[in-house]
């Protein structure tokens, strides 16, 4: 059998599997995935509906395999099965508890399928891996934030929420129509139009107090996650600044959030430029903290304001 002939058949097999796992795969979309032709994936379904397997294909729609159509569980390798590892870890740490749950049954039913020496592999590592994240991504008197937010997501269902936004001194009550979630700078976020402010808003997960599921469909209909951030308004700031090369290594980690750019190598220091949103605060202090290692170019707002900071903590110390 040739190597052409092999690739083939795990191409068509993988085919297979993707279309199990959703009910409607677009011609397109698999010949995205293994980088051939559409031609080639019209030939591979070809192949699956002459074995037998009941496929269901409408123009411009895609493809689906007929309802009650099942195929026995699939073998994982021993790869894939260590990824489920760190894939459970990840959930346990970095979703909120419910989906935690959810996700660690979804995995008792994945490792039965499993041959002794892969079963055997995964018990190997599951105890040596630690993931932990730097902070409290969810309010822990609300475990099912996640939850909750994807099924009004898929159902398009308002929710109904307590919020404490960072300049309240108390939480408000907010009905939200979730568009979708995402995670950034470590927090997990929720893009929402809210009916308080008649616009779209993020919210924060670990700031929710309280979540309720309505059974009040949406009230209008929402772009994608993707179109609605991009359309997000944002008034920013560009920076320039000069840093030590030595200390230039140690900001790598945190300068993304603050609207990293790009950088330019001098001698011995490094130009960073940034488009920044909060200057005088979150930018401002975050410079602070390795500023005896670095100058600001521009602007000189931003000089002004360090300077200010400096002067009130000196007041603070006399």
């Amino acid at each position: 059998m040739g190597m052409d002939t092999v690739k083939r058949f795990d191409r068509i097999v993988a085919i297979l599997i993707q279309l199990q796992s959703k009910r409607i795969v677009k011609a397109q979309e698999l010949a995205d995935r293994f980088e051939v032709s559409l031609r080639t994936i019209y030939r591979d379904v070809r192949t699956l509906e002459a074995a037998g397997v009941p496929i269901v294909s409408e123009a411009g729609i895609g493809y689906s395999i007929m309802d009650g159509y099942r195929l026995p569980p699939v073998m994982f390798t021993k790869e894939e099965a260590g990824s489920f590892v760190a894939a459970e870890k990840l959930m346990q740490n970095f979703t909120d508890k419910s989906l935690g749950a959810y996700h660690e049954s979804a995995m008792l039913k994945l490792k039965s399928v499993l041959r002794g020496a892969e079963k055997d592999w995964i018990e190997s590592l599951e105890n040596q891996i630690q993931i932990s994240p730097s902070q409290e991504i969810f309010n822990t008197a609300v475990p099912n934030a996640l939850e909750v937010l994807f099924e009004s997501i898929a159902e398009k269902k308002q929710v109904k929420v307590n919020y404490e936004s960072i300049q309240a001194d108390k939480p408000t009550e907010r009905i939200l129509e979730p568009v979708g979630v995402f995670n950034e700078n470590n927090f997990w976020y929720v893009l929402a139009y809210c009916q308080l402010r008649q616009a779209y808003r993020q919210f924060r997960t670990d700031r929710i107090h309280h979540i309720q599921r309505t059974n009040t469909p949406f009230l209008q209909s929402h772009k994608s996650v993707d179109e609605l951030r991009d359309k997000q308004p944002s008034q920013k700031t560009k920076v320039r600044i000069l840093v030590d090369k030595r200390i230039a290594k140690y900001l790598k980690g945190s300068r993304k959030s603050l609207g990293f750019v790009s950088e330019i190598k001098h001698d011995t220091q490094l130009e960073m430029v940034f488009m920044v949103d909060d200057v005088e605060n979150h930018f401002a202090r975050w410079y602070i903290s390795f500023g005896d290692y670095a100058r600001i170019l521009e602007p000189d707002s931003l000089k002004h304001r360090i300077k200010s900071l400096i002067e009130k903590q000196q007041a603070r110390l006399a």
